[in-house]
């Protein structure tokens, strides 16, 4: 038995591993276009798992950091530099930051001031979206300009769905009556459901919640255009702590619950997501409630 399994598992990983390299050389082949196509990234970003080594590369595309002229990436990146490093020494000359000043902190105070909705007496504590994005992208890449304007832009895509939130909390309760009915029903009973923190899971793409891992694999789906992965992450996720939350009557226990996932499990959530996403044919757009309905 422990033979068969042995060689089960040898035979799954030679799979994976044929596979990710296959995945590779598809990726490779699509970025020596000239310019690069931004639509055929976006497909291989919701087709497949984006490889480590091209995440920063991709996710700049899709988030609008770089354009598709890849002479131009150069030149960009390095006004992009110059940009940041005018911003950061605004925020300290007008002594909102100081060198105690936690970096995520910084960057919230250099992109108000970007956007036009600085003030002297701001508190840079209370935009915890912003602030976990860039705390997760902290644990992707290294270089702070990278950090800044990957956080900055892909805190804007949240921004620009704000009002399709509301939507997007109600396809995750159809979803999650659908998939585990006896969980809804709980939840719903002892008013769980309307009162959990669903809205700012969404604001913040799970940054803060699940491990940059799983985060990666969301991302890559949510840059290229997928809305919708993340009512399926966040049904995933309710239905991964089942458990738990069957004993719950109260908010609160239920937060508590949810407050600090292992990694191994937001890994779990993450691949369980995806799947369950392409079940549904890998939905995009917050279009229509009773497509799930009908599914």
């Amino acid at each position: 038995m422990a033979a068969d399994e042995k060689n089960f598992r040898s035979a799954y990983y030679d799979k994976v591993a044929s596979r990710s390299v296959e995945e590779k050389k598809s990726l490779e082949i699509i970025l020596k276009d000239k310019p690069l196509d931004r639509r055929k990234l976006k497909q291989f970003c919701l087709g497949f798992c984006v490889p480590i080594a091209y995440r920063n590369l991709l996710w700049k595309l899709l988030l609008d950091v770089v354009p598709v002229h890849v002479e131009c990436h150069t030149f960009i990146m390095n006004q992009r530099k110059q940009e940041f490093n005018d911003l950061l020494n605004a925020v300290k000359v007008l002594r909102s930051v100081d060198v105690n000043t936690p970096k995520s902190q910084v960057f919230l105070a250099m992109w108000l001031l970007q956007s036009g909705n600085f003030s002297i007496d701001m508190n840079l504590i209370n935009n915890k979206g912003f602030l976990a994005i860039v705390q997760s992208f902290g644990q992707f890449f290294d270089d702070d300009v990278d950090i800044y304007w990957l956080s900055r832009n892909l805190y804007a895509k949240t921004l620009s769905i704000h009002r399709e939130i509301r939507s997007l909390v109600n396809v995750s309760c159809v979803l999650l009556e659908k998939e585990d009915n006896n969980l809804y029903k709980h939840l719903r009973k002892n008013g769980i459901l309307e009162n959990l923190p669903l809205d700012k899971w969404f604001i913040c793409c799970f940054a803060g919640i699940l491990n940059e891992t799983a985060l990666g694999k969301i991302w890559d789906k949510f840059v290229a255009g997928s809305v919708k992965i993340m009512a399926f992450v966040a049904t995933i996720l309710l239905i991964n702590f089942k458990s738990k939350l069957l004993k719950c009557t109260e908010i609160y226990d239920a937060q508590n619950c949810l407050k600090e996932i292992p990694d191994e499990i937001a890994d779990v959530i993450a691949n369980k997501s995806i799947e369950m996403w392409q079940q549904y044919g890998s939905p995009l757009l917050l279009s229509d409630v009773k497509n799930i309905h009908h599914s």
